[in-house]
């Protein structure tokens, strides 16, 4: 089996990247492969300040490059390929990209899941320039600021109570009157004397030049369109979008379990019901999305690989 990898990863996120130096340095040889960027959503974040260890220059490729870094100095392969088709029913596992057919003992996926977009323009040119997509990463860079949260789900109530811990005003605009949220949860926001309420309203555009400098409305009943301007003084302000994710798992859906909203369904080990197939990071349903579970993932299914390949082939 000299061309046959011990542990192949598919994405090139925190998660494969830890399974990566976790599988390199257990002497497993160990591929990963990367369709677009190594280090998935943190590449596109300013600032990683929540990951242990990240103080002095924790921008999100600084993160990345290091954990690239970290995961070839043990021997870890990282290449480009965008997976068109694999065969996981061996106890050889075959992985195809458009150029290369891979070959191995145990797969890690590590696909993530990416936010669902608004799908207005200005918004891939302002993200991470005041229009975000995690309260937990990005708060503090708004503090005493105004912010908007998009959105009318649990995660959008939730991440708005949270956010007020920072801006001085947050005001939750939803498509409709109704929301989709826990009863208990929109009524502790309606409560809480910060939080202002923008209803049967959508997003039509936001726009600045550097920085998150306007938003435009619409509001779907009337038809009026307005435009927010930032404050003078503060120059800039925050639109965090919560409107839900989108697992990245639609090709292996049909041999890997997954729930209603298309995450793959594995325990803390990571396993699946495919022997030698395990997954990693965001694609996995879980409580808690970040950097830090990612990479926790990653070690896990890593160290799982390394057991069901010893079991299995030694």
């Amino acid at each position: 089996m000299e061309n046959v990898y011990d542990l192949l990863i598919i994405g090139g996120g925190p998660a494969g990247l830890s399974a990566g130096l976790y599988g390199a340095r257990g002497k497993l040889k160990t591929i990963i492969l990367e369709k677009q960027k190594n280090g998935g959503q943190i590449v596109i974040t300013h600032q990683v300040d929540n990951y242990p260890g990240s103080i002095e220059n924790a921008t999100g490729p600084s993160l990345t490059a290091r954990m690239v870094e970290q995961a070839k100095s043990f021997g870890c392969e990282i290449e480009r390929g965008d997976v068109v088709e694999f065969d996981f029913s061996g106890d050889i596992k075959i992985v195809k990209t458009a150029e290369k057919e891979y070959q191995a003992k145990a797969v890690v996926i590590a696909t993530g899941a990416n936010p669902r977009k608004m799908g207005c323009p200005g918004e891939a040119e302002l993200t991470g320039k005041g229009v975000s997509y995690c309260a937990t990463c990005d708060a503090d860079f708004f503090e005493d600021f105004e912010v908007f949260v998009i959105g009318g789900g649990d995660s959008a109530i939730e991440e708005a109570m949270y956010l007020t811990k920072f801006a001085r005003k947050v005001t939750i605009v939803h498509r409709r009157q109704g929301f989709r949220c826990a009863p208990t949860a929109i009524d502790k926001a309606r409560s809480n004397p910060k939080i202002e309420f923008l209803l049967d309203t959508v997003v039509e555009e936001v726009k600045g030049d550097g920085l998150l400098e306007s938003i435009v409305f619409k509001n779907k009943v009337t038809g009026e369109i307005t435009e927010y301007f930032a404050d003078e003084e503060d120059g800039t302000f925050g639109c965090f979008v919560f409107i839900g994710y989108v697992p990245q798992t639609e090709m292996f859906k049909d041999v890997i379990e997954c729930d209603e909203t298309g995450y793959f369904i594995a325990s803390d080990d990571t396993i699946t019901k495919i022997p030698g197939v395990f997954v990693a990071g965001d694609c996995r349903k879980k409580e808690v999305r970040q950097v830090v579970t990612a990479t926790s993932d990653g070690a896990v299914a890593a160290v799982m690989a390394e057991r069901y390949i010893a079991s299995k082939f030694e």
